[in-house]
């Protein structure tokens, strides 16, 4: 899929609504995963999963980490066994192309349909990596700054170890 004009007026968006909590962040390189050595920075990996009663989730972890899904479950309080979702629900519901899930994504889901789930690993970091709603950007913000953004926007995480 290539990257339309609203998807970069919505990571515009988002960048400026960082701004505007006092949040500063910093714009990396498109290929932030072959340098984020030297961006001093946790890179992630993000997931946007659903139950069976279609409750949602995005879950950020460290790059590292396996997410064992099975182990969320008593964590997330899930009905049934958790299930990626699909192409479309991540765009009714986030705003989201395949490849730019991240825990920013809070900032499109205004009806709070969207639980976000971040790795308790990250707390060990002082910054972490994101995609601003698209995954040809990268940004760089502090990981207190993360989870000061997602109470702002009414989305507080839940923290786990993945």
């Amino acid at each position: 899929m290539t990257v339309g004009p609203n998807d970069q007026q919505a990571s515009d968006r988002l960048l400026r609504a960082l701004e505007d909590l006092g949040i500063e962040h910093q714009p990396t390189v498109a290929e932030a995963a072959r340098v984020r050595g030297s961006l001093d920075a946790a890179a992630t990996k993000n997931l946007f999963v659903r139950d069976k009663r279609v409750t949602m989730w995005t879950i950020t972890a460290l790059a590292d980490r396996e997410i064992d899904l099975l182990a969320l479950r008593p964590i997330l309080k899930t009905r049934g066994r958790l299930a990626f979702g699909s192409e479309q629900r991540l765009r009714d519901y986030l705003g989201l192309r395949p490849g730019s899930v991240s825990p920013l994504a809070a900032f499109q889901d205004t009806e709070r349909q969207v639980g976000v789930v971040l790795d308790a690993g990250l707390r060990e970091h002082t910054h972490v990596l994101a995609h601003p709603l698209i995954n040809t950007r990268t940004t760089r913000l502090r990981v207190a700054d993360l989870e000061k953004a997602l109470i702002a926007w009414d989305h507080p995480p839940i923290w786990g170890g993945l």
